[in-house]
């Protein structure tokens, strides 16, 4: 068997379904293998470009858990892989990434994009070690078959995240022999089955039983470990306050009772006091990262117990008194356990009100007007509120870096079932348009998916509108335009008083840009300036047109303070909200 065909019918009957990249002259046989071999089980996915394609494996590996994998040719292709990679590693999310290398006989003599590192030439051996876990070039057919299994397993065991296979384009029609007879036939054979033993637990569960005031603080590795819905279990039956990290916002019913709201720099003030007056704070599956732990102040050691596969992060980041290294699932299935022989209830938050900032005007940015009529007066508050009762339900909610995903995570509720996804590892403008497709690729049918992104975002990643339209995706992207990189504005504002440089532009039109990237049958665009005209398309795409991906621009002619601890002083107004949602959540 050649190394082409073996490595897709591999990934084929591993049933990771995509592979999202862009060709090129050394990964095109790569592409031809899967038209090949692939049949309706594993398909190639065209991005417009290789970062969109890291994405889109990060988003789809996230939102389903499983395997993403991405694929480039070399040179600028391999290149523009690293910031979705670099995401990846941050965030622990399982990506193979498949990069095409020159010939093994043209290395170090010219060979176009050699990336050998002899001579002037790029190591991408050495590149690629700084942004995976893993990194092998197969030079050696002999090497194929333990090399892609090493891979996968360093991918999807222990702390997660990517992994990276060079393959010359000469090797790719070599012999590799036949799948070995011990090689995994599916991904699950990979992953040994995640135990705590109560011994280990033991301690947790007693600190748990005694505190008067416990609450747990649930991260995005929750997800990670398939551990929600166990997490929740426990959580209701003992009585524990929950509060989520920006990135598991969905990890937890946002309409239980027992659900306080979000914590961290765009958190909610009343959750991060119940946090600091709570005499147990058990922190799961998050790494207590400055963008979780600067609204919180020093964290005390006696009052701080951590769950985690791989507590490495949160030890050089606090000193948590009481550590389980254990998988978050395992764990709570354990705890569940001790639950049964030793039933207790933890007080309840009786009187607990979320409050939430009081959105309000910033400082004029000065420069050309915004507004593209004299009647926008669409604020970024008011459409969020609009957004929310059409976020779907068992759906998808992608957000993107910057003000508008700030205001979203303060503001807005996540539906029953829906996930909420955002990056925070590397944090990069332009993630969610290409996440959102690896994240809908696969969903059940009527999954809708909804981008929450600025216009920033829009020019950096926004042709990948252009694969949804060609995937036929229903992701519904918004686009918050105010002409400007607002977070980076509302910083020079604070912290430079107000000399503001490479941070605004010309005013674009998201619209008429959106209109070129598919016709009326195949994307809906629309765009509204104010709350009216909001309605009234939101209105439009979800009675007609929610099959199609869509683009909805909001015209904001002003700009709010973003909800973000950094520029908000101690006294700044607040207001109450209700303890369950009251919007109007739209299913299919």
């Amino acid at each position: 068997m050649r190394l082409d065909d073996a490595l897709v019918g591999t990934l084929r009957d591993w049933d990771v379904r995509y592979v999202f990249g862009v060709s090129g002259a050394n990964i095109e046989h790569v592409h031809d293998a899967i038209h090949r071999l692939g049949g309706d089980r594993l398909r190639s996915v065209m991005a417009r470009r290789e970062d969109g394609a890291a994405f889109m494996a990060d988003g789809r590996a996230r939102v389903h858990r499983t395997l993403g994998v991405c694929c480039a040719t070399s040179g600028g292709g391999m290149v523009n892989l690293l910031a979705g990679l670099a995401e990846s590693y941050a965030e622990s999310v399982p990506v193979l990434a498949l990069i095409g290398q020159p010939p093994l006989h043209l290395e170090g003599r010219g060979a176009f994009q050699d990336s050998s590192g002899i001579g002037r030439t790029v190591d991408a051996v050495g590149l690629l070690r700084a942004t995976t876990k893993r990194v092998a070039k197969i030079e050696d057919p002999a090497d194929f078959w333990p090399e892609l299994h090493a891979a996968a397993v360093a991918a999807l065991t222990g702390r997660p995240g990517p992994v990276a296979l060079l393959l010359p384009r000469d090797v790719f029609e070599r012999a590799v022999g036949p799948r070995p007879e011990d090689f995994p036939a599916e991904l699950s054979a990979l992953l040994a089955p995640a135990e705590a033993a109560p011994h280990t637990v033991r301690p947790l569960f007693d600190a748990l039983r005694s505190a008067e005031r416990p609450a747990l603080l649930i991260g995005h590795g929750v997800r990670r470990a398939g551990a929600s819905d166990v997490v929740a279990e426990f959580a209701r039956r003992a009585g524990v306050p929950v509060v989520a990290t920006m990135a598991a916002r969905g990890e937890f019913p946002n309409d239980d009772p027992l659900f306080l709201g979000v914590a961290g720099v765009v958190g909610h003030p009343s959750a991060h006091r119940y946090l600091k007056e709570s005499d147990l704070v058990v922190a799961v599956g998050t790494g207590l990262g400055v963008m979780t732990r600067g609204p919180l102040g020093p964290l005390d050691p006696a009052r701080l117990a951590v769950v985690n596969i791989d507590p490495g992060e949160v030890e050089r980041a606090t000193a948590p008194g009481l550590v389980v290294a254990r998988d978050a699932g395992a764990v709570f299935r354990t705890l569940l356990g001790l639950l049964d022989a030793e039933p207790f209830t933890a007080a309840p938050p009786d009187g607990y009100e979320l409050l939430r900032y009081r959105p309000r005007l910033a400082p004029d940015a000065g420069g050309e007007p915004t507004p593209r009529t004299a009647r926008d007066t669409l604020r970024q508050s008011e459409a969020i509120r609009a957004l929310e009762p059409y976020l779907p339900r068992d759906g998808h909610i992608v957000l993107d870096a910057g003000n508008c995903a700030s205001a979203a995570i303060h503001l807005a509720h996540v539906p029953e079932g829906a996930s909420s996804t955002i990056a925070l590892g590397m944090g990069g403008m332009g993630y969610s348009i290409a996440a959102a497709i690896g994240a809908q690729l696969g969903s059940a049918p009527g999954t809708r998916s909804v981008v929450l992104c600025g216009d920033g975002a829009f020019l950096m990643n926004g042709f990948e509108v252009h694969t949804a339209v060609a995937e036929r995706l229903p992701v519904l992207y918004v686009v918050f335009n105010n002409n400007m990189h607002g977070m980076c504005v509302t910083r020079q504002q604070t912290f430079f008083d107000s000399r503001l440089e490479a941070v605004r532009y010309p005013p674009l039109d998201v619209a008429t840009v959106a209109y070129g990237l598919g016709g009326p049958d195949r994307l809906w665009v629309g765009t509204a300036g104010t709350l009216d005209e909001l309605h009234i398309r939101l209105a439009d795409y979800h009675d007609a047109h929610a099959h199609l991906p869509g683009v909805l621009e909001l015209r904001l002619p002003v700009e709010e303070v973003p909800p973000f601890a950094a520029f908000l002083p101690e006294d700044e107004p607040t207001y109450a909200v209700g303890r369950r949602t009251d919007s109007r959540v739209l299913t299919g």
